[in-house]
């Protein structure tokens, strides 16, 4: 319930989406310099799940708790390049490492940091607030 706090989440937010988007490519940056300085990362310009899952879940809470539009867009784009470019259409599941064109860098579904976390949590949390939305229940509490 606090206004000023949920404002200072959604700049974060909005300003995020905007510099880690690849306007070239599309999908979102595993790391973008704030200034525009080159990253000390040397994967910084490829595309990881979970950057991808995080910024689905937060794209639709922003657009559940504000009705925004831009919000909305946001999802929709993020949602349509991550399920058109780390899902396996084949056998499933999702490939964990994109390169900046969005061609599957590794192809291994799972290793040490990529586990059966991010993609379930975001699939479940966003069935749950798509279905809150379209109910016009409030999205708080969702954790």
């Amino acid at each position: 319930g606090n206004k000023e706090l949920l404002a200072q989440a959604l700049c974060i937010l909005d300003c995020s989406l905007e510099l880690g988007w690849d306007k070239k490519f599309g999908g979102l940056y595993a790391f973008v310099d704030a200034k525009g300085l080159p990253c000390e990362q040397l994967e910084w310009d490829m595309k990881l799940w979970w950057v991808h899952n995080e910024a689905i879940i937060a794209s639709l809470m922003a657009y559940g708790l504000t009705g925004t539009q831009r919000h909305w867009d946001w999802f929709v784009r993020i949602h349509n390049y991550a399920f058109s470019h780390f899902a396996d259409k084949e056998y499933g599941e999702w490939y964990g490492y994109l390169h900046r064109d969005g061609s599957v860098s590794h192809w291994q579904k799972g290793s040490l940091w990529k586990g059966p976390y991010h993609l379930p949590r975001c699939l479940m949390l966003c069935e749950d607030m798509l279905n809150r939305i379209a109910k016009e229940e409030t999205l708080l509490p969702i954790l």
